[in-house]
């Protein structure tokens, strides 16, 4: 039938496009955690983080290759007025020198070195090539769980290349898929499932726990981010081990509801840089300013995610367990009905009281 192969062939060619974008951005990703340099665009990247001497010295045997950092690190490190470093969302470059080597491009990129190896400088800005293209390159950091810092320029081969606009799509809302479910009395309800998603762009499995029988009624829905450090270790530097229990314990007594786990640890920048904001937060930074420092957004989760997980649970009208305008407004916007918000409050601890002013004051939670 050749109408139908016709019709065919353009399917499968788009089809072909994207599946080798994904594989690109993928592949780029796990070049720079093996450090490795990557192509972005007309950029050559090499991870600040990943990097040791010898492979440094293959990307840039001339010591030539400029820095890279997000405009929230830059402003950190006062750079960010200086010529072609004013604009706060735009990437900064840093030209390089002689003295600057590997050592001090670590402690441009991470600040827990602030106070162990103050910077002398001086630091010339210069005008960033490609700033498109920068801004993914700062994005592909962040879905690689690496500090948002690269030496830009260099030689030879990349052992991974990618366009802007493939990493764009890869860290778009992710397209998730249900794919096993099972019964699970858990210790809050006896009646209980638990479902599993996968995601197709970055195979993150994200759970769906179901408590009590459906009814009619819109469910009562907690959103609950992963926190390894407060959901199983019991940390008392935050509140999101008490908040999973009692999220349980409220839906288990309402007779129906649906708790989402959503595996983005540290509001979306992962566990190690979620540690290294810890540690900033020992120096005396609140949540807020430790995670700028660091050089990432304040959050950086996707709540489309939860949308969908809800649409493929068959739940377009829900009633939402959260303190946070912000998780209402994403999921209203992805297509879910919130016909009511429901305050999710505990009391704080000596550990976590500022914690939770911060997210009061600064992040517009309604304690």
């Amino acid at each position: 039938m050749p109408e139908l192969a016709q019709a065919v062939r353009p399917c499968a060619a788009r089809y072909r496009v994207r599946v080798l974008s994904e594989r690109d951005a993928a592949r780029a990703i796990d070049a720079l955690r093996r450090g490795w340099p990557v192509a972005l665009g007309d950029l050559r990247l090499l991870a600040v983080e990943t990097a040791d001497d010898t492979r440094l010295a293959a990307f840039d045997p001339r010591g030539e290759a400029a820095i890279l950092l997000s405009p929230s690190r830059a402003a950190t490190l006062k750079l960010a007025n200086q010529y072609a470093a004013a604009d706060p969302r735009a990437p900064v470059t840093i030209a390089r020198c002689g003295w600057i080597d590997l050592p001090v491009a670590r402690a441009l990129a991470d600040p827990a070195l602030d106070l162990a190896m103050p910077l002398k400088g001086p630091f010339r800005t210069i005008e960033t090539r490609d700033p498109a293209a920068a801004l993914m390159a700062l994005e592909l950091a962040r879905l690689s769980g690496l500090l948002p810092a690269f030496f830009e320029g260099g030689e030879g081969p990349a052992d991974a290349a990618v366009d802007p606009e493939d990493v764009a799509a890869f860290s778009a809302p992710a397209r998730i898929e249900l794919v096993a479910r099972a019964h699970l009395p858990v210790a809050q309800c006896e009646r209980a499932e638990i479902v599993a998603f996968r995601s197709r762009d970055d195979a993150v499995e994200h759970v769906a726990l179901i408590l009590g029988t459906p009814t009619d009624k819109p469910p009562l829905v907690r959103l609950h981010s992963e926190c390894l450090t407060g959901d199983v270790l019991g940390s008392l530097k935050c509140d999101c081990g008490p908040q999973l229990d009692a999220a349980l314990a409220r839906i288990a007594a309402e007779g129906w509801g649906v708790l989402l786990y959503l595996r983005q640890e540290g509001r979306g920048i992962g566990l190690i840089n979620k540690l290294r904001a810890y540690a900033l937060q020992d120096q005396g930074f609140d949540t807020v300013d430790a995670n700028l420092r660091l050089g990432f957004a304040v959050d950086t989760r996707d709540f489309a995610v939860a949308a969908r997980m809800l649409e493929l649970l068959g739940q377009k009208r829900i009633r939402l367990l959260t303190n946070n305008p912000a998780k209402v407004a994403a999921l209203e916007a992805a297509g879910i009905g919130v016909t009511e918000s429901v305050a999710h409050s505990l009391p704080p601890n000596p550990h976590n009281a500022r914690y939770l002013d911060t997210k009061r004051d600064r992040t517009g939670h309604q304690l």
